[in-house]
């Protein structure tokens, strides 16, 4: 044969599989035999074998995974992914329909379908063949995980029948039940520990670098949203079945999955029928979507800065039962915070096994006057947190008090408790071991000073061994010190030792936030960096300095001066300079004083520019960004989808508008 003949067959064979797969995935219609689609794949691989060059990155044979990514690249959704607003009310819900109705003044149908509780994906498709798939990430943009998502048997790599040429579809990946039971009873057979539920499986699984291992774990999806679809179809439920006809799984309407109404009574009906059915679907949903139909209508009623004013989640009640207390324990977070613990009789709800459920305060311990083997009722807040929320008197068994501890169950150091705080705390921040691991965990972590190579296992080890007493003390580690721990081999050790030589470079504002401040957050830190520009300037910063920085109030500023106030803090914040740590905000270039003492507030969606490229625009040409539009602000810089509210406010204030051709032309001058 030659190269034509050959390329020939290979997509003869590349049709035929892509084919059955559906059949059998997604029709639940097999055609063939397993063992006939076996030599059948089997012949495309030895093919694709022998002839690299004509294999199709979209070919059957990539399903079974084994690309080890490095890591994930972030790419820019082209259209935002915007999250949905909630609601628990079957009022509010009623009365969003009827907002709908009223607002665009004509009948409306909308679509209810299912809300799986996995993860949402986006899949852009080029001349019928996947290009790319992004995660939600901010909405803005997120990361590329192509490569698992081909590894997803239901989610076609070749469409069939009068696509469009260039489309985007979004939906959700999930894990069936049934794949998490097995995938936890290996884990157990072989030690491991087992997973929380199916939702947080599926989004670790999908970041899994080692494709090959995703494929084995068996995630499904959904695919249900269509974009750039207008000229296939007029409204969402339409958009959906052409969607089927192209290769995808989609809601069946049969099953109920997705259905069309026109009343608000439909609407009522659909929700009454899945919060009863939904213990017998073989995945999990917590509620159900509605939207209204019509792609016109859609655009009628257009978006708010975060979520779709056409479109609304009614998430289902939570799920609550009945166990045994089996005892109260106390833990020691890393600002010496004290949290109790309840421990319970293990029991099942809402799809996994719980043993444990915070108990948050010594004023919630007292609230719910917990006894010792108190039958409790439990819940999940919001579907993933179990907490007790009451206590079945009637089976109560003993009247002894379960009381909150005086000294902290680590260092025995007694509690203290400051006014109008909630929590109690252990004041050995510098001695109590959970205290100093968890200072040194966050200030590795990756908002901080992000140092790859280290665990929490790692950490203990090291503080146990007398390695690290404090984040200083990482930077005095050497090779054969690592190299001696348990399960560290050289390579590792040397990656370690490059990350926390590189941490030197990480930004000041970064480097604040990592020393772990009470109450100073990562946007706090980045105020006061912005602010103060170094450490100096922060240290000797009194009450009223500090309170004159955007957005921080007494508590935060009050924190600040006691951390600065110790001088055993001191002394670690000098060492950190001397090793070489940024604790100076770098200067920004400016470019010119063009927008020098004027205000401008950003809204909507760009073309040329992200939002943060636009603000790094405003204030290296001297400008000011506003974070809402109110009397101080110049300027409005409109974008696509923007919230009609803020343009009302901003045209009642007699605010600029700019268009971003306008702005671009503005700051070219």
């Amino acid at each position: 044969m030659d190269q034509k003949d050959i390329q020939d067959k290979m997509q003869a064979l590349a049709t035929a599989l892509h084919a059955h797969n559906r059949a059998y995935y997604v029709l639940n219609d097999p055609q063939i035999s397993d063992y006939e689609f076996d030599m059948l794949l089997k012949e495309l691989e030895a093919l694709e074998k022998q002839y690299p060059a004509l294999s199709d990155p979209n070919s059957p044979t990539k399903r079974v995974g084994g690309d080890l990514t490095k890591k994930f690249q972030t790419k820019k959704h082209r259209i935002p992914m915007l999250s949905l607003s909630n609601s628990y009310s079957e009022q509010e819900i009623i009365e969003w329909a009827e907002r709908c109705q009223k607002t665009l003044q004509e009948a409306s149908e909308f679509v209810c379908e299912l809300k799986y509780d996995g993860v949402a994906i986006g899949m852009r498709y080029q001349n019928g063949q996947l290009q790319e798939a992004l995660t939600r990430g901010d909405g803005e943009q997120g990361e590329e995980v192509t490569a698992n998502v081909r590894t997803i048997k239901t989610v076609p790599l070749q469409l069939q029948a009068d696509f469009p040429s260039d489309f985007e579809i979004r939906g959700e990946i999930f894990m069936p039940q049934q794949n998490f039971e097995q995938l936890n009873q290996q884990r157990e057979a072989q030690g491991e520990p087992l997973f929380a539920n199916p939702r947080n499986t599926a989004a670790g699984t999908l970041k899994l670098l080692d494709s090959k291992e995703v494929a084995k774990r068996g995630l499904d999806c959904y695919l249900y949203g269509v974009h750039d679809l207008t000229e296939h179809a007029q409204g969402h439920f339409e958009a959906v079945q052409a969607a089927k006809v192209w290769g995808f799984k989609v809601p069946d309407p049969a099953a109920r999955m997705i259905e069309k109404t026109s009343s608000i009574d439909g609407i009522m009906d659909f929700i009454h029928y899945w919060d009863a059915q939904r213990a017998n679907l073989p995945f999990d949903i917590d509620g159900v979507v509605l939207k209204v139909n019509s792609f016109a209508q859609q655009a009628e009623l257009g978006l708010t800065a975060k979520s779709p004013r056409w479109a609304i989640a009614y998430k289902f009640k939570t799920q609550q039962v009945e166990t045994i207390l089996e005892s109260v324990s106390f833990q020691v977070g890393r600002t010496g915070a004290i949290t109790p613990v309840a421990n319970l009789k293990p029991v099942q709800l809402g799809g996994t096994t719980v043993k444990r459920a915070s108990l948050h305060n010594a004023d919630q311990m007292h609230k719910l006057d917990l006894c010792a083997s108190d039958t409790v009722q439990v819940e999940k807040g919001g579907e993933i947190i179990p907490k007790i929320v009451g206590v079945n008197l009637s089976l109560r068994k003993s009247e002894a008090r379960i009381p909150f501890i005086e000294v902290c169950p680590e260092c025995q150091a007694p509690l203290v408790r400051q006014d109008g705080e909630a929590q109690h705390y252990c004041p050995n921040e510098l001695g109590c071991r959970p205290q100093v691991t968890g200072k040194i965990m966050h200030f590795i972590s990756r908002k901080a000073l992000n140092i790859d190579g280290l665990g929490e296992e790692t950490v203990e080890l090291m503080y146990t061994k007398g390695l690290i007493k404090n984040p200083l003390d990482l930077y005095s580690l050497t090779f054969d010190q690592l190299l001696a721990l348990d399960r560290m081999a050289e390579k590792s050790a040397n990656n370690l030792l490059q990350s926390i030589a590189a941490s030197k470079q990480i930004p000041f504002e970064r480097v604040l936030f990592g020393l772990g401040i009470r109450f100073v957050g990562e946007t706090v830190a980045k105020k006061l960096a912005q602010h103060f520009g170094n450490l100096s300037a922060l240290i000797s910063a009194d009450l009223e300095a500090l309170l004159a920085v955007d957005e921080i109030g007494e508590k935060i500023a009050s924190s600040i001066l006691a951390y600065f106030s110790n001088p055993l803090q001191l002394e670690l914040i000098s060492g950190l300079q001397a090793i070489g740590l940024q604790f100076e905000t770098a200067q920004k270039v400016k470019n010119s004083d063009l927008l020098e003492g004027k205000t401008y507030v950003i809204s909507g969606t760009f073309e040329t520019f992200s939002r943060d490229e636009l603000k790094e625009l405003i204030e290296s040409n001297g400008g000011k960004v506003g974070s809402s539009v109110s009397a101080k602000t110049h300027f409005l810089i409109a974008g696509a989808n923007m919230g009609p509210a803020k343009l009302q406010k901003a045209t009642d204030l007699g605010v600029t508008l700019l268009s971003e051709n306008d702005f671009i032309k503005l700051i070219s001058t």
